[in-house]
């Protein structure tokens, strides 16, 4: 497939790029800094400002599917550029003509009991809880979006470095843990379920979680 994929060279971003080629699939990396990217077959390197929603749109044109790894983790207010950026993403993407939409979530928003989600726990760790509002508020704006064929998959709470197994289980609204009573997954076993949803579709508008 010919696919966009914003944020390639992140820490999410980049295994999502790994696995997207591997699978021969065609990639234009939306990116800050293009020369941040090595080159290697089947990855053009282009620059854009995800906030300008104008250019954004026209960079994903003509494709037939976009990912979102967008993040807003470096900056001062993580919350209000998470939101900002991704509600751009969402309109770059219709004005784009571009039906699917692909989005990397938080594990925040998962319930651990009813009506309670992960975000909302006292141990939720402070340091991330910017960001972990700002996915939960994108999952909200996608749910209320009446025209995109979008997905979001939430990893467990430990996304972590490690290996690709292929193997893991999924689920939809809850946290999912291990017989250890451990939330899981590697970041590069996570690539793996976005790019199996890419090519098989299986949660259209809808989110869905992963995690060993």
């Amino acid at each position: 497939m010919n696919i966009v994929l914003i944020g390639a060279t992140g820490y999410v971003g980049s295994k999502l790029l790994d696995e997207a080629l591997a699978r021969g699939h065609q990639v234009t990396a939306i990116v800050t800094k293009p020369e941040k990217l090595a080159d290697r077959a089947g990855v053009t390197a282009v620059q854009a400002d995800v906030l300008d929603q104008a250019a954004l749109a026209e960079r994903l044109r003509g494709h037939e599917a976009v990912i979102s790894a967008f993040s807003g983790h470096a900056q001062s207010d993580v919350y209000e550029y998470y939101v900002r950026g991704i509600t751009s993403v969402i309109a770059a993407t219709k004005a784009a003509g571009v039906r699917r939409l692909l989005v990397v979530g938080g594990a925040g928003s998962l319930e651990v009991a009813p009506g309670v989600q992960l975000v909302d726990t006292p141990a939720f760790p402070a340091q991330w809880k910017g960001t972990a509002e700002g996915a939960r508020q994108a999952l909200n704006l996608l749910r209320a979006e009446p025209e995109l064929d979008w997905t979001m998959l939430s990893p467990a709470a430990h996304l972590e470095p490690g290996t690709r197994t292929g193997q893991f289980r999924l689920g939809t609204d809850q946290l999912l843990l291990d017989a250890a009573g451990e939330s899981r997954i590697s970041v590069e076993d996570y690539a793996v379920a976005m790019i199996d949803e890419l090519e098989r579709p299986a949660h259209r508008r809808a989110r869905f979680a992963v995690a060993y």
